[in-house]
């Protein structure tokens, strides 16, 4: 019996030996020059800087289509195709008038819009005052109270106690809700959630700066915004100054007139897939995306490490996982490589994706990779610390899944995984800005690779001859890796960690 057992744990070691070989010899395939040839196409001037609707956008999405076809790995789509329709609408500065019993107050002077609704009339004496307007497992502002269908006026910043220790946070740290936008999106949100009509925030510093930017960009000729195109009732959201406010806080009726200039355009994800031998209704979806912000002043923003490098990993990695898959090893569930048009607009591709319409069940995608900038070196780190990356949210929600991509770190790609960046709380809020947010916030496993900002982020300067390769195809090495042990393990990773 003791030598069948011996016989038996050494063809087991072997097998692990030969999964291990097998998972190195397939990410060498990942290779400096090969990343570099995609990127000088994909970040080329040829693309104009590939901003959501252009004709560089469309062309990108083609680029990535047509790589996957010459790839042979099919559209993730049933019907064959690879792209996702993402309905959006450009929204330009939409012309308001607001009077607060009967007071007249003035766009840009008192007020500014901060929520897309359509046009129409709202004449109420349905007022309700929220204080901060929070709602958080920890203080809610909302408790016993029916916003359904009413005017939601909130006032600025968030509740701390006598020791400077906030009531959300349970800490010095302040949270989402008094954090410049992310307060802005968290407190309409909220109200928004709960039925509300209109929402009205307070708060003077924010609106000094919003105020000021977007009259800039209205006297300089106007630029638009983007935002999803879906059929949901609208809500008014206004950002307003401390001297309206203070009218606000005490009024009785407010009459909001909001007519909306927009026009539809298009845009599209772009998804692929390979099939999953023996679990193929599991998903692990690798993201990271497609657009950047265009051009300016006829200057090309090439945007090559945002994101073209996190979107050449991708097929880079999809390369090697296709090459498996002819061999033999093909992953045991089902890989997503998920192009996202619309970050730079807001999220919009990702938040359309598992929002609106998932490719796949949300309920049966197992772990969100995402990449985000990952072909240079953040000038923070000191001089000669290049091995390295900015992990974020892998612990979030899953012990799982940080233990594996600590794994395979340690026996493939020796980085050094810096945690700088892995606090919801963090002034930068680089956990909110980026497509994994879509997926984590629908408690979906994530980890969001990230080299951090440099003097060329979102400058015209950001091009493919500033992409330290060496840096890039290790960096996609860990993340093939990590995807690899995700797809292969024999347990799904385990969301022990779940938000409300």
């Amino acid at each position: 019996m003791k030598l069948k057992l011996t016989a038996l744990l050494l063809v087991i070691a072997n097998l692990s030996i030969g999964q291990a070989t097998l998972q190195e010899t397939y990410a060498t395939s990942i290779s400096a020059n090969e990343l570099k040839e995609k990127l000088y196409t994909y970040a080329s001037d040829e693309f104009e800087g590939r901003e959501t609707g252009t004709k560089g956008q469309k062309m990108a999405i083609e680029y990535l289509k047509n790589t996957y076809t010459e790839l042979e790995i099919s559209a993730a789509k049933g019907d064959g195709n690879y792209f996702q329709n993402v309905p959006l609408v450009e929204v330009k500065t939409p012309v308001v008038s607001i009077a607060i019993d009967e007071i007249s107050f003035e766009y840009y002077t008192d007020f500014i819009s901060i929520a897309d609704g359509e046009t129409n009339t709202i004449n109420t004496d349905e007022v309700v005052l929220v204080g901060y307007g929070i709602k958080d497992a920890r203080y809610n502002d909302y408790k016993e109270l029916d916003v359904r269908g009413k005017v939601v006026i909130a006032i600025g910043g968030e509740p701390k106690d006598s020791l400077g220790v906030y009531n959300v946070s349970g800490s010095e740290e302040n949270s989402k809700w008094s954090n410049g936008r992310q307060e802005l999106s968290s407190k309409r949100n909220a109200a928004k959630d709960l039925g509300a009509k209109a929402f009205f925030l307070i708060n003077q510093s924010l609106f000094q700066r919003y105020s000021t930017y977007y009259k800039a960009r209205e006297e300089r000729g106007g630029e638009s915004n983007l935002a999803l195109d879906v059929k949901e009732d609208p809500m008014y959201g206004f950002l307003v100054s401390e001297e309206m406010g203070s009218k606000l806080l005490n009024t009785t009726t407010i009459k909001i007139d909001f007519e909306q200039i927009s026009k539809p355009i298009t845009s599209e994800n772009v998804a692929a897939m390979i099939k999953g031998s023996e679990k193929p209704d599991e998903y692990v979806i690798l993201s990271a995306h497609l657009d950047h912000v265009g051009m300016h002043d006829g200057e090309v923003f090439n945007g090559a490490d945002d994101d073209g490098s996190g979107t050449v990993a991708i097929l880079e990695i999809a390369e090697a996982f296709k090459t498996a898959q002819k061999n033999g090893h093909g992953p045991k569930r089902s890989i997503i490589f998920l192009h996202v048009t619309g970050e730079e607009k807001g999220l919009l591709g990702s938040q359309y994706y598992t929002d609106y319409d998932p490719i796949v069940p949300l309920a049966q995608t197992i772990t969100n990779l995402n990449i985000d900038m990952i072909g240079r070196t953040d000038p923070k780190r000191l001089e000669g610390e290049r091995n390295y990356i900015y992990l974020i949210g892998s612990d979030k929600l899953s012990t799982d899944l940080h233990n594996v991509s600590e794994e395979m770190n340690t026996k493939y790609t020796n980085i050094e995984l810096d945690y700088t960046y892995n606090d919801e709380n963090d002034p930068n809020r680089f956990y909110y800005r980026s497509d994994h947010y879509n997926f984590a916030k629908n408690n979906i496993p994530i980890i969001f690779y990230f080299n951090g900002t440099h003097a060329d982020y979102h400058k015209a300067t950001d091009t493919p001859d500033k992409i330290e390769y060496d840096l890039l195809e290790n960096r996609t090495r860990l993340v093939f890796h990590t995807a690899w042990e995700v797809a292969n393990r024999d347990d799904a990773v385990r969301v022990d960690k779940a938000v409300e």
